[in-house]
């Protein structure tokens, strides 16, 4: 099958998007997301084939018989490309093509191409390599006999240099030296972004004692718009999926005296390949340390609540799933559906609806992110030396004087403010804190 799968690239192909599913659909369109997966790789989508199956066939997955309406169809259409939105074993992609004469892609294969299509940073390139090499290792098969497109993509371990002099013993098959290729190219990959990630975690660890907000969400949900807006970041913003894959964190003001770190992160999609989720660790793990989540949800999109669950599950997947989150209603301006925005946030009473591109409802989110940063108030009797300035430009800048005694050489004040200010406020050393009220 080695002439239909010289690259698994897509831009520019005529593509059929085949979605089997094994329940009954609940009359939502299961290839929207595909779709728009397949056309963010630059395919020209010509067909779209969405079967029921009672149960995955070995050999095909959706059976013989549909296998063959599926190659009629390629041949109708010109196909050059089948997209299934399951994930298929070789042998079934091996059967396919066979059958329809055309290459097939699975899910992964796509979304990790998107990927590849979008690395700029050196990090980026090397984490999907990797995820790709990952993925493509267990399945190795005579199905390509060189890893032209894949291994080598980082400069190291070249398809040329295999089988050189000293590497080939007798009968040595060409998939054993495949996969020691491949197996010799992941552990470099492996220790280089292993010493990116101990960097990054050095940086992120160096953020400490300032409040950490991350953005999540759906690919293409205006987490870089939103972004751009609030700190002038000059973050890529493009209407695709996975317009950008590098993390950026500038400081970001949502108040007098309130100064956060704001991190946009990579999209979600659902059934995210778990080879990129390992492989960006050091990229997710702004979010993974973040003090509050910002998910921002596409609500002017028809599926803007699957688009959530499937955020909700890669939060899960990376132990996220129950930090302090609220809810960012984007696009409010392009919104069509208004009873779904209406059902969204009867469900969610505290989301904030905005739109990053106008600038709309932006008051609110700051007002919001404030409360989140400040916490519950409480009132605080602090007594300081009335030479430590620190501690009461602190209780001015942060809370509500409610009352001030100044003795010999102390002052104590009497301040409301939110108790997630408390750490900070200990650290400047004042004589005594205590809180007396709510």
């Amino acid at each position: 099958m080695e002439k239909f799968r010289q690259t698994l690239k897509v831009k520019k192909e005529r593509a059929i998007l085949v979605a089997a599913l094994l329940s009954r659909s609940n009359g939502s369109d299961d290839l929207a997301e595909l779709t728009a997966l397949a056309k963010s790789a630059g395919a020209l989508v010509v067909d779209r084939f969405q079967q029921q199956i009672r149960k995955v066939n070995p050999s095909t997955y959706i059976g013989k018989g549909k296998a063959l309406q599926l190659a009629a169809r390629v041949k109708r259409h010109q196909a050059d490309v089948i997209i299934f939105d399951n994930d298929l074993s070789p042998g079934q992609i091996r059967e396919l093509e066979k059958l329809a004469e055309a290459k097939v892609l699975d899910r992964s294969e796509l979304i990790l191409d998107i990927f590849a299509t979008r690395a700029k940073t050196k990090q980026a390139k090397l984490q999907v390599e990797l995820a790709q090499l990952e993925y493509t290792y267990p399945r190795l098969t005579r199905m390509w006999s060189h890893l032209d497109t894949v291994a080598g993509a980082g400069g190291a371990g070249a398809a040329g240099a295999v089988g050189g002099i000293g590497t080939r013993g007798p009968g040595e098959q060409q998939l054993e030296i495949d996969r020691r290729l491949v197996n010799k190219r992941i552990s470099e990959l492996k220790r280089e972004l292993a010493g990116i990630d101990r960097r990054k975690l050095r940086e992120i660890q160096g953020r400490h004692g300032l409040f950490k907000i991350s953005l999540v969400g759906y690919t293409n949900a205006g987490k870089s718009t939103l972004l751009n807006t609030l700190t002038d970041a000059g973050a890529f913003v493009e209407d695709r999926l996975f317009a950008t894959l590098d993390t950026r964190t500038r400081k970001w003001s949502p108040a007098k005296s309130v100064e956060v770190l704001l991190s946009d992160t990579v999209g979600f999609v659902r059934k995210l390949p778990h080879q990129l989720v390992a492989s960006f660790k050091a990229t997710l793990e702004e979010t993974v340390n973040a003090d509050l989540l910002l998910h921002v949800i596409d609500v002017s999109s028809a599926d803007a609540l699957s688009q959530m669950e499937s955020v909700n599950a890669v939060l899960d997947e990376i132990d996220c799933a129950r930090k302090p989150t609220l809810l960012v209603l984007n696009k409010v301006d392009a919104i069509t559906n208004l009873s779904q925005l209406e059902m969204i946030e009867t469900v969610y009473p505290d989301a904030v609806a905005i739109s990053a591109k106008s600038g709309l409802g932006l008051d609110e989110l700051c007002q919001k992110v404030t409360e989140c940063y400040r916490g519950s108030e409480v009132v605080l009797r602090v007594r300081s030396h009335q030479s430590n300035g620190k501690v009461q430009s602190f209780l001015r800048a942060h809370g509500r004087i409610l009352d001030e005694q100044y003795g010999d050489s102390s002052v104590i004040i009497e301040v409301k403010m939110g108790q997630n200010q408390l750490p900070e406020l200990q650290r400047l050393k004042p004589d005594t804190l205590e809180i007396v009220g709510h």
